[in-house]
């Protein structure tokens, strides 16, 4: 499957089974607007049926941020009901990005403030530039985060810091929010896209079908009490024992080969 629509505000490059999506509004610091959430839904309706993408990288274009935020001069005429259906756009983009079947690392090459910092918590693993820079400061503007930073940020950080950054909406550098756990790891910028091919190339190695399940089983799991949560492992990984690749992978163990993995 191929990408046929003309996108404005974004691009996909595909290569070896890594997929790059960035937003590319580098003079308004890749603001997230009404079409660059309509574009980005679009996009990931197809990336998420395409068999050619195994791992999502998401960035920005630009060297100074990966999204600045929602796009304030938007934002500042609507009203009630245009703010809810803002907020309401947006959940139900950033949800499609969680719950894509591709495992998906954020790419953060600077500013990720407000709706750019909710865009990366929507992502599996982020990476972080030594110059990104992270926060949801939207009290100061008299509104709170709206695409899901009050619920992903405290699922990811726990509700104390969570609190703090979004109470205080101070912004943080990576360094601390590798420390808090809001960053997986941080690298040279000049080194950030080869770091997340390269942990992507980590992932790709192993059972497709086993990584796409795993994913489902810890987001799934996290909504549940943990007994529930229990009793999906347990269906799951039963279930993995009809496939293909579990017996390649075993048979492959045990014979000290290199397992030849196949998603059936």
């Amino acid at each position: 499957m191929e990408i046929n629509q003309t996108y404005n505000y974004l691009s996909l490059a595909i290569e070896q089974g890594i997929g790059t999506l960035t937003i590319e509004r580098p003079k308004v610091l890749n603001a997230l607007s009404t079409e660059v959430l309509e574009e980005l839904e679009l996009m990931l309706d197809d990336i998420a049926m395409m068999e050619t993408i195994d791992v999502l990288l998401v960035t920005g274009a630009g060297e100074k941020a990966f999204v600045a935020g929602a796009d304030i001069a938007e934002m500042k005429e609507k009203r009630v009901f245009e703010g809810r259906a803002f907020s309401e756009v947006g959940n139900r983009v950033f949800s499609k990005l969680a719950n894509l079947r591709q495992p998906t690392i954020a790419c953060v090459n600077g500013f990720a403030l407000g709706g750019g910092c909710e865009l990366a918590l929507a992502c599996d693993m982020r990476l972080g530039a030594e110059n990104a820079k992270f926060g949801q400061p939207e009290v100061g503007l008299g509104i709170i985060p709206g695409f899901g930073g009050t619920q992903r940020l405290a699922r990811l950080v726990g509700t104390g810091m969570a609190k703090e950054l979004i109470f205080t909406g101070n912004i943080i550098d990576a360094k601390e929010a590798h420390r808090i756990g809001l960053l997986n790891r941080v690298v040279p910028a000049e080194e950030l896209i080869t770091e997340a091919q390269n942990l992507a190339n980590q992932i790709r190695k192993n059972a497709p079908l086993a990584v796409e399940l795993s994913k489902e089983v810890i987001d799934r799991g996290l909504e549940m009490p943990i007994e529930h949560g229990l009793r999906l492992e347990a269906e799951v990984f039963g279930s993995l024992f009809s496939t293909e690749d579990q017996t390649e992978g075993m048979d492959a163990f045990l014979n000290r080969r290199k397992a030849s993995f196949t998603k059936q």
